[in-house]
């Protein structure tokens, strides 16, 4: 009975040091998205309606919105003059793609000072300058 009962509070132990684990990752993951900053972009048919983008380093979630395409739109980022599908940013890619009227966010992206291209390959549209100073 002893060993059911010591086993019964081992148990429970470890499942509460695991719940406040995942509440820690979650409060966490929670925090990252509150500091990273929204981007929002919009797509018509064969072009983004911002043509060019100054941010300052950091973390950031570009959020597509679809403007009267009638079919699926992406996103692509990646460093300027690297646009094959090798140096995609894949942070960047958007969690589900775009239907006409529909938006979709990205994962947070954290950007280091440098040029950037973003463009939809889906679309297509052409490669766009984004610049972090």
């Amino acid at each position: 009975m002893k060993n059911i009962l010591k086993s019964l509070v081992v148990f429970g132990a470890l499942l509460i040091a695991q719940t406040g684990l995942a509440q820690d990752k979650m409060a966490m993951n929670s925090s990252m998205e509150k500091a990273a900053k929204i981007v929002k972009l919009t797509q018509t048919e064969g072009e983004f309606t911002t043509k060019t983008l100054n941010l300052e380093a950091g973390n950031y979630i570009f959020e597509i919105s679809n403007q009267g395409v009638d079919h699926e739109l992406g996103f692509v980022l990646a460093p300027k003059g690297k646009t094959d599908q090798a140096h995609h940013i894949k942070a960047a890619y958007v969690k589900k793609t775009v239907n006409d009227g529909e938006s979709s966010q990205t994962n947070i992206v954290t950007l280091e000072k440098g040029e950037y291209v973003y463009f939809c390959p889906l679309n297509p549209t052409p490669h766009y300058t984004l610049i972090v100073d």
